[in-house]
C-alpha cells in the first residue's frame, strides 16, 4: 500500500524475484561479516570518549573544564609556523622519499646527539605522519602470532591494541604506586618466557607522569641483552622533565642495536595537529619500516617536515618555557591534591599528568570520572582507560590554564567532600 492508500499489485511471477532481492539486500547489509577478525582486537582511546561526553554537556549549557586530553595548551612556535608557510609558498608540496627529507633526518641526528649523547646516522631515521604510525608499523614489522610482548600497565592504550592486532600476546607489566610507577626489574624478569620477543618502555610515562631513572634503565638494558629482547622505547615526553635530565635506554652499551626509539613533535613543540614523528632504529630495520611507510602513507607531508627540522634545530627556548609553565602547574596541583582527604598521589617527574589514587571513595574509576563530570563539571579520565592496573585511579591532565586548573580543583574538592559525607 502506498502513502495515498492505493494498493500496488505484484504479479505472481515477480514475487519470487522480489523476495530474492530483499534477501540479497539483507544479507549484504550484514557488513560485519566482511570485517577481518583482527580488526576486533583494536580498541579506541578513552580520552576521546570522555571528550564526546563533555561536549554533549556543554551543548546543554554546562560549563566543563577539560583536564582529559593530553595535548599542550600552547601554540606552535611562530618560527615553526612561518617555516611551513614559506615552504608551501616556495612550492614544497610534492612527494618526498618515504623515509623522510634528508634535512629533517639530519636534524634528528643532531638532536639525538644533543639530547641523548647518541650518535645516529640519517639512514637510521624514518619520518612518519605522527607518533602512532611508528607504533603501528613497528609492531607489524616485528611481531608474529605467538610472540609475547611485555608492555607497561597502566600504559598508553595503543600498545595493547596493536600488539593484539598483530596477533601477538600482550603481557602486562604492572607499574605500581608503591614503586612510583617505575618498572620493577624483578617483576619484569618473572614475565619473560621463551616466547618473549619485545619489551615496550615509555618514559616519561603516560598516564602516571613517572620517569625511569638511570639505574632503572641500566638494569633493564642488562635484562634485554641477557634475554635477547628487542626494546621499543616511547620517548615522546622526553623534553617535559621536571627533576633531573631525560635518560634513554638507547644510551646504554649494546642497546642501539636492539632498540626502536619513538619520538615526535606533538608534545615537545605543541604540534599535535601537524602529525609528525620519527623512529630511530637499526639501519637494517629502517629499510623495512620505510617500506611499510611506502605501502601505507607513501610519505610524510613535505612542508610539515621542513617545519619539524626548524623546531629541532632552533626552538630550545620555547620548549624550556613550556616545561617551566608545566612545572609551575604541577607544583600547584601537588599542594592542592595533597590536601584532599582520601586522595593519594605520587608527584610526577615528567609529562603533564597526575594519576591520583581514589580507592578510598568506594567507586570504580569510571564511576568516579562520571561523577566528577556530572557533579563538578570537570572532565578527567578513568585510570582503566590505560589498562586494568589503572583501576582505582584517575588521570588528570594539567595541560590547561592555571585559572582553569584552580577552578577545577575547587570543584573537585567540593564534590569529593559531598561524596565523603
Amino acid at each position: 500500500m502506498q502513502k495515498d492508500g492505493s494498493v500496488v499489485r505484484v504479479l505472481p511471477n515477480k514475487v519470487g524475484e522480489t523476495m530474492k532481492s530483499i534477501e540479497k539486500v539483507e544479507k549484504f547489509a550484514q557488513l560485519n561479516d566482511f570485517v577481518a577478525d583482527r580488526v576486533y582486537h583494536l580498541s579506541g582511546e578513552g580520552a576521546f570518549e570522555v571528550l564526546a561526553q563533555a561536549r554533549k554537556l556543554e551543548k546543554l549549557g554546562k560549563k566543563i573544564i577539560h583536564l582529559e586530553i593530553g595535548e599542550p595548551d600552547f601554540e606552535t612556535p611562530e618560527r615553526v609556523k612561518n617555516k611551513a608557510i614559506q615552504a608551501i609558498q616556495a612550492g614544497h608540496t610534492h612527494y618526498v622519499p618515504s623515509s623522510g627529507l634528508d634535512d629533517l633526518k639530519e636534524a634528528v641526528t643532531t638532536y639525538m646527539k644533543k639530547t641523548r649523547g647518541v650518535n645516529v646516522d640519517p639512514e637510521e631515521v624514518v619520518i612518519t605522519p605522527g607518533a602512532k604510525p611508528v607504533i603501528f608499523l613497528t609492531f607489524l614489522m616485528l611481531l608474529q602470532p605467538g610472540d609475547e610482548v611485555i608492555y607497561p600497565n597502566p600504559g598508553f592504550p595503543a600498545y595493547r591494541s596493536i600488539i593484539d592486532f598483530a596477533g601477538a600476546k600482550a603481557v602486562p607489566l604492572p607499574l605500581l604506586e608503591e614503586n612510583e610507577f617505575r618498572v620493577d626489574t624483578n617483576e619484569l624478569k618473572s614475565l619473560i618466557t621463551s616466547k618473549t620477543k619485545m619489551l615496550v618502555l615509555n618514559s616519561p610515562h603516560n598516564p602516571t607522569g613517572s620517569r625511569l631513572l638511570a639505574e632503572d634503565l641500566e638494569a633493564i638494558a642488562h635484562v634485554a641483552i641477557d634475554e635477547d629482547l628487542m626494546v621499543f622505547t616511547d620517548e615522546v615526553y622526553s623534553e617535559i622533565v621536571y627533576d633531573g635530565d631525560h635518560v634513554s635506554i638507547l644510551q646504554y652499551p649494546g642497546m642501539k642495536e636492539r632498540t626502536v626509539l619513538l619520538d615526535a613533535f606533538s608534545k615537545t613543540f605543541a604540534m599535535t595537529g601537524w602529525r609528525l614523528g620519527y623512529a630511530v632504529l637499526p639501519r637494517e630495520l629502517a629499510g623495512y619500516l620505510s617500506l611499510l611507510v611506502t605501502n601505507s602513507n607513501s610519505c610524510t607531508c613535505t612542508f610539515t617536515q621542513m617545519a619539524g627540522a626548524e623546531a629541532l634545530l632552533f626552538e630550545r627556548n620555547s620548549v624550556q618555557n613550556m616545561t617551566n609553565e608545566f612545572r609551575r602547574r604541577r607544583d600547584f596541583l601537588f599542594d592542592r591534591i595533597s590536601k584532599i582527604e582520601g586522595v593519594q598521589i605520587v608527584k610526577p617527574n615528567g609529562a603533564f599528568y597526575y594519576f591520583p589514587n581514589i580507592k578510598s571513595f568506594g567507586l570504580t574509576s569510571r564511576e568516579m570520572a562520571a561523577y566528577l563530570l556530572q557533579e563538578a563539571g570537570v572532565a578527567l579520565l578513568p585510570g582503566t582507560c590505560f589498562g586494568e592496573q589503572g583501576e582505582g585511579y584517575l588521570r588528570i591532565s594539567f595541560s590547561n590554564s592555571m585559572e582553569n586548573i584552580s577552578e577545577a580543583m575547587d570543584r573537585i574538592e567540593l564534590a569529593l567532600k559531598r561524596l565523603k559525607a
